[in-house]
């Protein structure tokens, strides 16, 4: 077991490491060991109001303070890199990161590169060019639909001093939303299974235009882009242009690009294709 690689997986905004468990079964399953890691104000540390319980009270929701606020990007990257440091001891290491988790994987890499002997983004924010929130306002985002987020926003995140959303809206055309921005191709109740996976809070701070790959650091890890096919809320294009800006970054070291079919979401649902994809990454 010394020389196998541990895998330790970042998760994505409202997400927690629960959402990684069928994905590191199928991992274990093949002979891989595995951590998922819940970044501050997550899983066990995330707050759940009885306001955000049924029968819901959101004039009373919107107001509840919340474990995450004031939740950095320093605390994120702090707690991962503390995992990789334990992990480490045990052979090689694999960061993999999954959406708003690649912000987190970014800083991380950029600080202890020493540390992650691979890096793998799963349709994750990978910010080289422009922070994350301009790249919002760029055309391969034009088509994405922010509607259901908005919708179901609850409270003033600048009083809150956290973003709240509520996943337990039973409104039908929230829900609908919901589910073609993250799970088109997923079933009614597997997308429903995993909107109960999600908590409230998220923090606010998603990095500046300070937070980008480093060439110097970041760019001399080994790294692996995952391409999802069908992603909604991070389509293939902005995948791509985060490819195309860290290898015209590091010409050097390149992505290796992989792609997998399927939503923002099927990977973790359906984790055998992932699972094999993530093993042929450990055999090198």
């Amino acid at each position: 077991m010394q020389n196998l690689p541990t895998f330790v997986f970042v998760h994505g905004a409202f997400a927690n490491s629960f959402s990684f468990a069928p994905l590191q079964a199928e991992l274990a399953l093949l002979g891989h060991r595995s951590a998922a890691v819940d970044l501050p104000g997550h899983g066990f540390e995330a707050t759940f109001p009885a306001t955000y319980q049924a029968p819901q009270d959101l004039d009373a929701l919107a107001a509840e303070p919340g474990s995450i606020e004031g939740v950095t990007l320093d605390d994120n990257a702090a707690s991962v890199i503390e995992a990789l440091e334990r992990a480490k001891r045990n052979g090689p290491t694999i960061l993999v990161a999954h959406s708003r988790g690649g912000i987190t994987t970014t800083a991380v890499a950029n600080a202890r590169p020493e540390l992650i002997d691979r890096i793998a983004y799963v349709s994750a924010w990978c910010p080289v060019d422009l922070g994350v929130s301009d790249y919002y306002a760029q055309p391969e985002m034009a088509d994405v639909d922010a509607g259901a987020f908005a919708a179901t926003l609850v409270g003033n995140p600048v009083e809150l001093g956290l973003l709240r959303t509520n996943f337990r809206t039973a409104d039908p055309a929230a829900l609908a939303a919901f589910k073609r921005a993250l799970a088109a191709d997923l079933t009614d109740d597997e997308f429903r299974t995993f909107l109960n996976t999600f908590q409230p809070d998220e923090n606010l701070d998603v990095g500046t235009s300070t937070d980008r790959a480093q060439a110097t650091t970041w760019g001399r890890i080994p790294k692996t882009y995952v391409r999802l096919a069908n992603d909604a809320s991070l389509p293939l294009a902005v995948q791509d242009r985060m490819i195309r800006e860290a290898d015209a970054l590091t010409p050097d070291n390149p992505f290796d690009v992989q792609t997998l079919e399927g939503s923002h979401l099927r990977w973790l649902v359906h984790p055998k294709p992932a699972a094999k994809l993530l093993a042929n990454l450990a055999a090198r």
